[in-house]
């Protein structure tokens, strides 16, 4: 059976709630509807997912599968695709529970759930009302209600500026990445998303939180370097949005490496984590 994305799961729980008792397998989703995250999540420093080369999985790519009675087909090559649509998102209702292909959903990062895309893959949605683009990592099964095209996590829905609304006109584009690394966008040779900026990089950090004021800030800087023995430091950075003090484990020499220091710390119970560059 085609394993279902976290977004037709939200209506599957709808539809249970028309039953005196939920059956044992809802109990992780008992939150009535989906929300954003509490506070001010701040997402002027969150890194586009990067393209790369995947190699096809099985997981969730089963091709044809059926979802209460209407049958998907997943494409055999996202090479040309590109559609325009409605976007809508997801967060804390499934943040942490697994996607379509066995991952874990974090709604703090670059991802989001297509029915017919191939994945892993990857995507640019433009929000067609303010010309905002962010680059996602499609990894997941859905919307399977209404005219959604796309489901996006909440932080890219708050990149494109939609997450107060909840949906979205947009226009989905998929990245393909050959092996040898070249890439193309709806079916057009592409340079990628950072091409002549890699020089500039110094290196990989994880942001545990972003506060308005420094206090918050250090108390938490204290909390973090009592847990790790990576280095810790809090950044101050003005942007558009106002003055944000960053707290920030790194730097690590590679995306692989902050990756793994984000699961240590997730573990360790700071799980609303993000990936950036020293650029930020």
């Amino acid at each position: 059976m085609q394993p279902l994305g976290l977004a037709a799961l939200a209506f599957a729980i709808f539809l249970a709630g028309c039953s005196s008792t939920p059956g044992p397998s809802d109990s992780r989703y008992l939150m009535d509807q989906d929300r954003a995250p509490a506070g001010n999540f701040d997402v002027s420093a969150l890194n586009d997912a990067v393209p790369r080369f995947e190699a096809p999985r099985r997981a969730g790519n089963k091709s044809p599968y059926e979802v209460w009675g209407t049958t998907y087909r997943v494409l055999d090559s996202n090479q040309d695709y590109v559609e325009r649509g409605v976007a809508s998102w997801y967060g804390e209702k499934f943040h942490g529970h697994s996607t379509s292909n066995g991952e874990t959903f974090n709604m703090y990062a670059m991802t989001a759930a297509h029915k017919s895309l191939r994945i892993p893959s990857y995507a640019r949605v433009t929000n067609l009302d303010n010309g905002r683009s962010v680059i996602v990592r499609v990894n997941d099964r859905g919307p399977f209600h209404g005219d959604r095209l796309i489901d996006l996590s909440y932080a890219a829905a708050k990149k494109l500026g939609y997450q107060s609304r909840g949906t979205a006109r947009v226009e989905v584009a998929a990245i393909t990445v050959d092996q040898d690394g070249a890439m193309s966008i709806a079916g057009e040779p592409w340079p990628g998303p950072s091409a002549g900026t890699k020089g500039n990089e110094k290196g990989h950090f994880v942001q545990i939180a972003s506060f308005s004021s420094p206090s918050p800030a250090e108390q938490l800087l204290a909390r973090v370097q009592t847990a790790t023995e990576d280095p810790v430091r809090v950044r101050a950075i003005t942007t558009g949005g106002g003055r944000f003090h960053r707290v920030q484990v790194g730097p690590f020499a590679s995306e692989g490496d902050a990756r793994e220091a984000q699961g240590r710390l997730q573990r360790l119970g700071f799980s609303q984590s993000i990936l950036l560059t020293d650029m930020h």
